[in-house]
């Protein structure tokens, strides 16, 4: 009998151990994002100007911060606003953590994206804080959307462009990529594994 007892003291003990070790296991597992996984490489680094501000932003600057980075145009007629209506929601949804964010869009039409048209876009979609739009000459634009294989076509009234959106942990790694149809539902929550992790 008492031998008996001894074994499922025993039993506890070592199921009590795994259940820690699980866990912990989990705990250090990285988060499972619902975009496109895309590792842990660096992201590509680049310096442009914010059209809001007119300071210099560097990607790299932004480490400590997740980082969701998107390409706009602002007279976009459909995926554009509705990006950065995406980007403001996300922004309220994450309440006291949305500090710990920083959203970002690069220009894919250098020729109107002034800092003019640049803070008129902003100010209608409510970004001021913990956002960037950043502008710049067509050559160093074209060096950041090749870097992120970002196709920009320009037409007589409108510009084709991929509808990215990167999200760089706060380590400045690449780790997933959503698309506008992902946005209302997965940007928030990715967003959130991110900061957890």
């Amino acid at each position: 009998m008492m031998l008996d007892a001894q074994i499922v003291v025993s039993m506890r003990r070592v199921l009590r151990y795994i259940w820690v070790a699980t866990l912990v296991l989990c705990a250090c597992a990285p988060p499972k994002l619902a975009g496109t996984e895309l590792g842990a490489t660096d992201a590509p680094d680049f310096t442009l100007t914010d059209g809001v501000s007119g300071r210099a932003v560097t990607l790299s600057a932004q480490r400590g911060q997740v980082v969701a980075l998107t390409f706009l145009y602002t007279t976009c007629p459909d995926v554009c606003p509705l990006t950065a209506t995406r980007f403001k929601a996300a922004q309220g949804e994450l309440g006291g953590d949305a500090n710990r964010v920083t959203f970002v869009a690069v220009s894919v039409d250098p020729d109107n994206d002034t800092p003019k048209a640049v803070q008129d876009f902003s100010a209608a979609h409510g970004l001021a804080s913990n956002w960037y739009y950043l502008v710049g000459g067509r050559a160093e634009l074209s060096r950041v959307w090749a870097a992120y294989g970002i196709g920009v076509q320009a037409g007589s009234t409108s510009v084709t462009h991929n509808d990215a959106v990167y999200l760089i942990d706060a380590r400045g790694r690449e780790r997933a990529l959503l698309h506008s149809e992902d946005l209302a539902t997965d940007l928030a929550n990715d967003l959130r594994a991110l900061l957890k992790g």
